[in-house]
């Protein structure tokens, strides 16, 4: 009888098609059945060869020698994955195995992970897709009932393969070029150094910022009413003219305030939308800190592991109309202590759908992350597991529910011939606002509860005073703000045509959802950018960087209009050669520019330690989880650290200790000047141990309870809590 083998990206997913598919024998990676044999790859078992594996001339790096372009590009076995290569090789080659089904990840990674094998291991045997976006039971069986045909997905193979030699042809050689030209390791691509400039940019524009003081007025009443003083003509609440207020408070003061006006306006707010996975970093970043990295990190376990999740590398914000029949049962799934008040109310009025979250002509490859049919007990997930889920299921909730509806009343008075005004707020609905009462409500900041107050009344003034305040520069990014910036980098296209924005507007902005969190991590490792706190910093190195880059290869516009022709690419509109041979045309360019450049390279953080193993002054870089010492010749890439942040705090400000030196001389330090030697915090935490519960004694306590003890009073409150931090 003839077989299919099936083609997972990962383990962790090929054991659960395995179970669903009844492949039960084992072997050595793979797992058979009557009618399946399952296996697997390890992410990328296949990719671009390196420049060295064409000629011995791209084994020492020289200018000369560039740009490197070979066609066509070369594909080779990863050497740490080779085994599994040759496990799937020799199942897809067996004479019993008639097709293959791709069941990667449904995206254009998960394509090209899969085909780069299949092609390497020179297979040519029928293929089918499997495209699902989550990998409970139910949808791995719903997807084998609609396997598509591996056509359907070629254009989606020719954008991926694209995507990787363009990134190869322009980073490697532009990397080659600013490396042997200033003789120091510098990285740059399409997508990274255009980050790295709008990081630069706001740099630029904080530095460049003057404050400037403003002026106003606030006046208290008898009744405990602050009003504040608004420009007649322009409704502005400062001046940046300190005489005109002091003018103005001469005139008032010992005056009363007559209400001229009291206007109520009903309101109402929807949901905001579901989530892609760029909007889930950046909340998940607010509310929590998590890096982008970070984030979808604990998203894949979400999904893999625990299957709760659908798939996370979407960017869109909308499900399809076919998902609406299955909210119910994501309902019941979600069906736990924290969330099932809410949901009792949701499912007694029959589910509306609406274009505000179901939308078909919004979702490309993957609908909006949403909770799966697959139930879990709170207490099976970590407590960074459950945060992130926590935001998934609110946000699921919140587009059931109707609106936020409140009335707005503003009243108007006068003073003398001022007008002073004051807004308050009366909640009508709750609404989507009920799954969030555990959050803090930043809307209601300017809002005073009002006394009763009618046209003509006449208000004692207690105290009138001139208030002052100072504008202020832009926020620095932090990865929250970054990746909204990637995802819109519109603002950062100074001189460009209104169309054009608009059309590279639409593009999706800097990488993909899939792509963003790599960039980020790539720019700290490669020490062009630094945090500190929550906010992001560019680095010497990041600065001199943009100064020997070619000025397009820094503009958001070039990468995004890159995107935009991938995209083209997948939908068959454009032919992948042209878009290559563009990129061809395009990296002669960029080397070109660099040989003939004019421009030096300053190391500006060189230490007085030399190199063990070359004797050259070692540099001192701040990497993302401390300082390290790196050696300046590239050719040597010595690196040692020296310091890391740690998740010991400080028992004065309670901020994240540093932890320098080696050995018995290791010392925590902090930024408020604590220092504490390893032997002294030693014996403070083993204090600390002895009087009191540790979070992991409490999660190992409830992990042995039984789900009735889960969805306990105590349970969720201790969940509840968790949620909260």
């Amino acid at each position: 009888m003839s077989k299919t083998v099936v083609l997972a990206e990962k383990p962790s997913v090929g054991r659960d098609l395995a179970r669903v598919l009844n492949c039960h024998k084992k072997g050595n990676g793979f797992l058979e059945g009557d009618q399946y044999i399952v296996t697997w790859a390890l992410g990328h078992l296949v990719t671009l060869a390196d420049p060295e594996s064409y000629g011995d001339n791209y084994k020492s790096w020289r200018l000369e020698d560039l740009p490197m372009l070979p066609a066509p590009l070369k594909l080779v076995v990863i050497k740490k994955t080779g085994k599994q290569f040759q496990s799937v090789k020799t199942q897809l080659l067996r004479k019993d195995v008639r097709d293959i089904v791709i069941a990667t990840d449904a995206g254009r990674e998960g394509e090209l992970v899969a085909r780069w094998i299949i092609e390497k291991a020179r297979v040519n045997k029928p293929i089918k897709r499997l495209w699902i976006s989550s990998v409970t039971d139910k949808a791995i069986k719903e997807g084998f009932r609609k396997l598509k045909a591996g056509k359907e997905y070629e254009n989606l193979y020719a954008s991926a393969v694209a995507r990787a030699e363009a990134d190869w042809i322009v980073g490697l050689n532009a990397t080659r070029a600013l490396t042997t030209k200033y003789n120091a390791q510098l990285s740059s691509g399409r997508v990274q150094t255009p980050t790295l400039a709008m990081i630069a940019l706001r740099e630029e524009e904080i530095r460049g910022f003057k404050p400037k003081k403003y002026y106003g007025m606030k006046a208290i009443t008898n009744n405990r009413l602050t009003l504040t003083w608004q420009d007649a003509k322009t409704n502005d609440t400062r001046t940046f003219t300190e005489q005109q207020i002091d003018e103005k408070l001469g005139k008032l003061k010992g005056k009363s305030a007559t209400v001229v006006d009291v206007k109520t306006t009903p309101k109402k707010t929807y949901s905001p939308a579901l989530y892609d996975l760029t909007e889930l970093q950046r909340d998940a970043n607010k509310r929590y800190g998590y890096s982008a990295k970070e984030t979808l990190s604990i998203m894949q376990k979400l999904y893999e592991q625990h299957k709760v999740l659908t798939y996370p590398r979407t960017d869109s914000r909308y499900i399809t109309s076919d998902i609406v029949e299955t909210i119910k049962d994501r309902l019941e799934a979600c069906r736990i202590k924290p969330y099932a008040q809410v949901i009792a109310k949701i499912t007694k009025q029959p589910i509306k759908a609406n274009k505000s979250f179901v939308d078909d002509g919004k979702v490309s490859d993957h609908h909006a992350i949403i909770p799966t049919e697959e139930s879990v007990p709170l207490s099976a997930l970590s407590d960074k597991e459950r945060k992130i889920y926590d935001l998934v299921v609110k946000r699921f909730l919140a587009v059931l529910l109707p609106a936020y509806q409140f009335e707005q009343t503003v009243v108007t008075t006068k003073i003398g011939d001022e007008q002073f005004t004051a807004k308050g707020k009366r909640i009508l609905t709750q609404g989507w606002k009920e799954v969030y009462s555990d959050y803090t409500d930043e809307d209601n900041e300017d809002e005073q509860k009002l006394p009763a107050l009618s046209k003509g009344d006449l208000l004692s003034i207690v105290s009138l005073t001139k208030t002052t305040g100072e504008t202020k520069p832009p926020s620095r990014f932090n990865e929250a703000a970054l990746l909204s910036a990637m995802e819109n980098p519109t603002k950062y296209m100074a001189g460009e045509s209104k169309d054009l924005i608009k059309t590279i507007g639409e593009t999706g902005g800097l990488g993909t959802v899939a792509t963003r969190a790599d960039i980020i991590e790539k720019l700290y490792s490669s020490f062009l950018i630094e945090k500190k706190g929550k906010e992001i910093f560019i680095t010497s190195k990041g600065k001199q960087l943009l100064k020997l880059v070619p000025e397009d290869l820094k503009s958001p516009v070039l990468t995004a209009d890159w995107e935009q022709k991938l995209t083209k690419i997948s939908k068959g509109t454009l032919s992948k050669q042209a878009f290559l041979n563009e990129m061809k045309h395009y990296a002669k360019e960029v080397v070109n520019e660099i040989k003939n450049s004019k421009q030096t390279y300053k190391h500006d953080n060189i230490t007085g330690s030399k190199c063990p193993e070359c004797s050259k002054l070692l540099l001192e870089v701040n990497g993302k989880k401390g300082k390290m010492l790196v050696c300046q010749d590239r050719e040597c890439g010595y690196r040692k650290g020296v310091s890391k942040v740690t998740n010991a705090r400080c028992p004065n400000c309670h901020k994240k200790l540093e932890l320098r030196g080696e050995g018995e001389g290791q010392i925590f330090v902090c930024r408020c000047g604590h220092r504490e030697k390893m032997s002294t915090f030693q014996e403070r935490r083993k204090k600390n141990q002895n009087s009191k519960v540790s979070k992991s004694d409490v999660a190992k306590y409830m992990k042995k309870q039984d789900d009735d003890f889960t969805n306990s009073a105590l349970a969720d409150a201790l969940a509840k809590l968790n949620l909260k931090k």
